[in-house]
Formats: structure tokens, sequence, C-alpha cells
């Protein structure tokens, strides 16, 4: 088989799956919509069972049911006559996922599922079986065939139940009006999460707190923004921030033909700093500095001074 040969054949079952999801968008309809509403009605859980791939497929879309705010768990069709039905609460929705539907675990189990839990859902491409019967109502998840040669691999019908369920998913989340704020709670330890999560108070580091009086001379300042390393100290006075001094304003008074013994941080602060409360998300710490083109932030709490965070800290904690 040549290298051509092995292009082809995955153009070509790309292009299979691709036609078998056009087919499922064109012939989606009411019972989709029954399916989403007995969902949202639902005073329990979200069970998916199968078993063989389509219980991976079920394994795959409890999870994504889960972090799209509703709550589900997995239901393997196999161990579900050996005691896991107990899962299985009255208030619950069933969604039983079978290409076939007549396989033996499924056969035997789906009656228990029906009476077990409040609505029983099928996902399947055979009408005539007996979960199909036994369903308030079925999803169409036929295919014409498997993307393989000998039709035998599931390929082409894992992916339109992966579609089916995904679609659900969304309309259910775009349903209960599920933001990306809601998303980040159930991911709180990923990039998501971060951003939109992450407070200014959790970046800012209490044992890098630059900072001068008024009346601080040069070399003091000079100390301040070395020990700190964030190329910026702050002035204060009485507790408040009076201005700040970076690494920019020493070179400059530096540069000029002046007396540095005569020289206070009040002589060359800047007055008008940038600033956040350390209540404020490190996402709009982040904004702010990319649309100020600055490097730093000095952070408050109300009027007192907190510490600094800069864009290298939010870097190194994903944002970009």
């Amino acid at each position: 088989m040549d290298d051509q040969m092995i292009l082809k054949a995955g153009k070509d079952t790309i292009l299979f799956e691709t036609t078998e999801l056009q087919s499922l968008y064109n012939r989606l309809g009411d019972d989709f919509v029954k399916a989403v509403r007995y969902i949202l009605d639902s005073k329990g859980k979200l069970v998916l069972c199968g078993v063989g791939k389509s219980a991976h497929i079920a394994n795959k879309l409890v999870a994504t049911f889960n972090s799209t705010g509703t709550p589900s768990q997995f239901l393997h069709a196999a161990e579900a006559k050996h005691g896991d039905l107990g899962i299985i609460s009255k208030n619950d929705v069933v969604i039983c996922i079978s290409n076939s539907g007549t396989s033996s675990e499924i056969q035997e189990v789906a009656p228990f599922l029906k009476e077990y839990s409040s609505v029983l859902i099928a996902m399947t491409s055979n009408k005539n079986c007996l979960l199909a019967e036994l369903a308030d109502v079925v999803l169409d998840t036929q295919v014409e065939k498997e993307a393989d040669p000998n039709n035998l691999a599931p390929t082409t019908s894992t992916i339109v139940q992966l579609a089916m369920g995904d679609a659900l998913a969304v309309a259910l989340l775009q349903a209960k009006n599920f933001t990306s704020t809601d998303f980040a709670k159930y991911h709180p330890g990923g990039a998501l999460g971060k951003k939109l999560l992450l407070k200014v108070e959790q970046l800012v580091k209490p044992d890098r707190k630059p900072e001068v009086q008024l009346s601080a001379h040069l070399k003091e300042i000079i100390n301040s923004l070395t020990y700190s390393s964030y190329g910026i100290t702050v002035v204060i006075e009485d507790h408040k921030v009076k201005g700040v001094i970076t690494d920019g304003d020493v070179r400059r008074t530096l540069a000029k033909d002046v007396d540095y013994n005569q020289i206070t941080a009040k002589d060359i602060m800047s007055v008008t700093p940038k600033t956040i409360q350390k209540n404020e998300l490190a996402s709009v710490a982040f904004e702010e500095l990319k649309n100020n083109q600055i490097g730093q932030l000095v952070v408050l709490d109300g009027e007192n001074y907190v510490g600094i965070i800069d864009l290298h800290t939010l870097l190194d904690n994903g944002f970009k």
C-alpha cells in the first residue's frame, strides 16, 4: 500500500463520516426536541447506558453533560443486572445507546431501565428493537454503513452517536443559559477556569511588596526596585499610594545633570499610577495591562496598598 492509497483511505473515511453527519442533521426533528424537554423537566440526574463501543461513547458524553450543567452518570449495561441498576432513581432520565439495539445485554436490561426511571430515551439505528419499543422517545442514529470496507468496525455509527449526544448537551446548555462562567466553575484547574475565576489577590505575593516613603533618597529607591524585581516601586504616605517610580524613571533621572543626593521619591514619581482592586478578576488585570501597554498594576484593597501584579505573573498562569 503506497502513501497515496494510505492518504486516500483516511480522506475517504472522513468524507464518509461527514456524509453520515449531514444525514443526521437533515433528519433531526421533534424526537430530539422531546428528548431535550424530558431532560430539562427531570427532577433527577441523567444516566447514560451502553455496552461495547457505545459504552465508550456514553462515558464520553457523561463527561460532556457534567461539564455543561447536566448532572450525569454512566451505567454499563453488562453490570446493570448485577447490582448497578441501583444508581437509577425514579426521577432520573436514562439514555440507552445501542447501534443495533439487539445485543443480549441491552435486551435484558431495557425493561428495567424503563421501569426504574422516569423517562427512557433510546439512541439507536434500529427502530424495531425492544429498546426502541420500550422507549418514551427514540433518537435515530441510523447510518448507511460503517466506514471500514468490511462494514464491521464501529466508525460512522459511533461518530453519529457522539454527535447526537453533543447536540443534546449543547441544546441543554443553551436552554439553561449556561454561561462560560458556569462552565469555569466545573473546570477550576483548566485555563478557562483560571481566566474566569482567578482573582488578582491570588497572584499577589505579599513578600514582594516594593514601597518607599515620599522622602526616600535615590539609593533607597534603587534598592527597593532591585529587591522586588518588578521594575516598579510604590511611593507611600500614611499607608496611601501617592505615586510610583519605575526603572525608567530612575534611568532618566541619572541621565540628568543633577545632585543625586538631593533627589527624593517625591521628585521623580508618577502621580497617576494604574491600579486595580484585589478582588478583581485576574483576566481584568491582564486586559488592563495589554490595553495600556504597561507591565505592572498597583493592587489595592480599597485605598490601602496590597502589592503588585505584573504581566509576567499572568503569562505564567496561562493568560495570553
